[in-house]
């Protein structure tokens, strides 16, 4: 091919709708030399049998915001870029069931308004005058999202391509990539059947193919890609004649319902209906060796299954008894890639330099623009503008199996539209990993949930309290956790306390200018030897990226910690910040962790036997020796008390633990640490912390140095911030709430506008008082301002507190 071109910064392997979006917004910041590669024709994957829906609902503030670019993008696609297309904004019309459904979309709405997207709670009644054909004898309520709509899926790619190419940008039909090389410099070479290319980022946009295409980065440091793919059905109508009398009265189409607690979709398709169901019971594919996913599926599908939807569309046609009256035209079934918790992977490779990830897109059409936004954003500038932890392929680690993604893309399917319950525990693919004191844990009544992974217990059940999943399908605060939660505070506040905490992330850092490389990437100082601190890094921006706990063994030499769910995340920062002649290495996996907290702690330790020295200040740590066994003490406590973590050896923690229960220490939950960690106003990592806010306006300035000789990442923004001031500021807030403690992303409320939003939420019970963290105007954060906080559709008091922890203000039971 004389054109074929053998250089191109960028090279996109896959061209549905996100490949292609990809492409555009490259070409749109200036980066026209990109090229895209795709096996067949444009839309030959999972995009040509989409069904088009583009929804702004989500209860994830990322996603939400990433849906609300689609369709602001596709309102002005076709006109931006000179090709019509059929994009039918018609609204939609969510039902709820059940009061706690009406509390979800109440959220949702909340969240919605916060982005300028005009969804409504609307009556039954209101829904009925909007859709004359819909049953609403047994509704709670509606959700009306006037944004929700329908786009032609081939129609917004090939726009979406042809604003690619109008830019610069090249798009290789019929033209499989057959394997990537990188070179000594980390730059790749993309192998095709037509010719190689040589380009400075890759991006593995392959849709269902998306496991395939990342084994080839292997090699170069990569995984295997967490992701199966699940059977599709939806079913096309005959046309029936009240439809189209309707739509010739109206001028438009019907609004797309959602029956959520049913979980299916119902829209206008021509004249007709489009039918699309979420059953539980469904269906895997190319999951076992008899079924194997073939060399190329494009613009194929599978023969249909209707037996598995039958229950769904009976209801359907109860809901809307004008589909009794018309026929199945076709049955559309089709793979769509799931990962585990069913949102994308969009953003850096894991483990490997100058590769990214767009692809297991479930909504792929409602999320491809935005999707292109983003992955633009991360190639060209290093950073996006909203905080997109919720789709970051490095949020999964080592435990994401094959059986793991099978059995959690089934669950999340079935259960498409179900209600996330902040006290819920999904139960699929569980015991992934444990730690040494697991099966202890559960004999002692630990009640579990999974972070990054691995089983920690969330509160610890007695006899007779009610552990049934049903329980936790609430909204409230209430529930049988709640006087044991209590019962765990309260023995932290007045004895002492032991939580069991596997999958502490934990690396060590050493090598000459070990220390002066770390003074390069953080934004305050280090801690002298023998003690330890919290640190910062920024983007460029000044915005927070991460937090970690330093401990200082040597002048250079460190162990650095930080939260389970960002081990991958954080030593892909470090790996990739940090000079290669350093020694970087992760001993998540090595070590066991243990909290030992309360007043009564140094007692404990003095009762199973220690050497180590417990006058030691606090943010000390020693090597020591605990009830026999070797391990290190470092004194500092997440729940606000006096207290120490032990770090130990796995093959250790059997009997450490074991001596610290029989010495008198109650086990205490996650949910006791949640409620323990927020009255000390200690920040949650992607809540409190994340790159939507600045380490100024996240309240850590005195984490910043400034005044610093090193150049560290983000210190000119920071400079300027300092100087012009935050426009925004954390604040600690007491809520007078009702049932519910404020979730992530509720807004906050002054004289009827909104000034800012929680950032978490929970019930204190040291202070017994609601408590918020959250970001708000800057004028506003002072003490003694009274505010409004929306929990769930209602707004309640709120007053701005003292900036200094609720609980202990001087931090004197820290240093006892």
């Amino acid at each position: 091919m004389s054109d074929f071109p053998s250089k191109a910064r960028v090279v996109i392997i896959g061209g549905g709708v996100v490949g292609c979006s990809s492409l555009y917004h490259l070409a749109k910041k200036g980066w026209s030399d990109c090229v895209l590669l795709e096996k067949n024709e444009l839309t030959a994957g999972s995009t040509w049998h989409a069904a088009g829906n583009v929804p702004t609902f989500s209860t994830s503030w990322s996603i939400m915001n990433m849906q609300r670019y689609s369709t602001e993008l596709y309102a002005r696609l076709g006109e931006e870029v000179d090709y019509p297309m059929n994009y039918h904004q018609t609204g939609s019309i969510r039902l709820a069931h059940s009061e706690e459904r009406m509390q979800e979309f109440e959220r949702a709405c909340s969240m919605g308004r916060y982005q300028g997207i005009g969804m409504e709670i609307w009556t039954p009644e209101q829904a009925k005058e909007r859709y004359p054909f819909l049953e609403i004898h047994d509704l709670k309520g509606v959700l009306w999202d006037p944004s929700d709509g329908d786009i032609d899926p081939a129609q917004v790619t090939q726009a979406l391509a042809k604003g690619a190419r109008d830019l610069g940008a090249k798009i290789l039909r019929f033209c499989p990539a057959t394997g990537v090389t990188q070179q000594p410099d980390k730059t790749w070479i993309v192998h095709t059947e037509k010719g190689d290319i040589a380009c400075d980022y890759v991006v593995n946009a392959a849709g269902y193919y998306a496991q395939r295409v990342g084994e080839w980065f292997k090699p170069y440091g990569g995984r295997t890609l967490p992701m199966m793919v699940m059977s599709h059905q939806y079913l096309l109508t005959e046309q029936i004649p009240e439809i189209e009398a309707l739509s010739k009265q109206t001028g438009k189409k019907l609004p797309l319902i959602r029956d959520v607690d049913v979980s299916y979709y119902l829209r206008q398709e021509k004249n007709g209906y489009n039918l699309g169901p979420y059953e539980p019971n469904c269906r895997g594919h190319w999951m076992t060796p008899d079924d194997q996913m073939p060399e190329d599926f494009s613009f194929q599908l599978w023969s249909d299954d209707l037996d598995r939807i039958e229950d769904i569309v009976a209801d359907a046609m109860e809901r809307v008894p004008l589909m009794q009256t018309t026929g199945v035209s076709s049955v559309i079934n089709g793979p769509i890639p799931y990962a585990p918790d069913g949102l994308p992977l969009l953003g850096p490779m894991p483990g490997v330099d100058n590769a990214f990830e767009a692809c297991v897109f479930t909504f792929g059409i409602a999320q491809g623009g935005g999707a292109g936004k983003v992955l633009a954003e991360w190639i060209v500038d290093g950073r996006t503008e909203w905080d997109m932890w919720a789709v970051d392929p490095r949020r999964y680690t080592d435990y994401t199996d094959q059986d793991y993604c099978n059995q959690k893309g089934m669950e999340v399917y079935g259960n498409e539209y179900a209600m996330h319950f902040p006290r819920h525990e999904w139960p699929a693919a569980r015991n992934k990993k444990v730690s040494q004191v697991h099966e202890r844990i559960v004999e002692l009544g630990g009640q579990m949930g999974v972070y990054n992974g691995w089983e920690r217990a969330n509160w610890f059940a007695k006899a007779g309290d009610d552990t049934s999943e049903e329980a936790t399908q609430t909204w409230g605060r209430a529930g049988p956790w709640q006087p044991r939660i209590r019962e765990e505070c309260e023995a932290v506040r007045d004895g002492v306390g032991v939580l069991d905490l596997p999958g502490f992330s934990r690396f060590n850092l050493s090598g000459p200018g070990a220390a002066e490389a770390l003074r390069g990437l953080i934004a305050g100082g280090l801690p002298k030897v023998g003690r330890m601190n919290l640190i910062y890094i920024a983007d460029d921006r000044g915005r927070i990226l991460t937090e970690m706990s330093c401990l200082r063994h040597d002048e250079d030499f460190f162990t650095l910690i930080t939260a389970g769910a960002a081990q991958w995340h954080d030593f892909d920062l470090l790996r990739k910040s940090l000079p290669e002649s350093l020694s970087l290495t992760d001993h998540t996996a090595d070590f066991a962790t243990m909290i030992v907290t309360g007043p009564k702690s140094r007692e404990l330790f003095q009762a199973i036997g220690t050497e180590a020295d417990l006058s030691l200040p606090w943010l000390s740590h020693q090597p020591a020796t605990v009830a026999g066994h070797p391990c290190a003490l470092a004194r500092v406590s997440f729940a606000g008390e006096l207290g120490w973590e032990v770090h130990c050896a796995n093959e250790h923690q059997p009997e450490i633990y074991e001596a610290i229960l029989s010495a008198g220490a109650k086990p205490f939950g996650m949910y006791a640490l949640n409620s323990l960690r927020i009255e000390k106003g200690y920040r949650a990592w992607k809540g409190d912390l994340s790159t939507d806010y600045s380490l100024l306006e996240g309240g850590l300035a005195r984490f910043v140095k400034l005044d610093k000789p090193q150049d560290f990442p983000g210190k000119a923004a920071l400079l300027r911030e300092h100087q012009e001031g935050v426009k925004k500021a954390f604040v600690t807030l007491i809520v007078e709430a009702g049932d519910a403690d404020a979730p992530y992303m509720s807004c906050i409320w002054k004289d009827g506008e909104i000034i800012g939003e929680t950032t978490s939420g929970d019930w204190g019970y040291r202070v017994n008082a609601s408590i918020a963290l959250g970001m708000i105007r800057a004028d506003l954060a002072v003490p003694g301002t009274e505010v409004e906080v929306e929990i769930y559709g209602r707004k309640y008091p709120a007053v701005v507190q003292e900036d200094q922890p609720l609980w202990d203000p001087d931090n004197s039971r820290l240093r006892a």
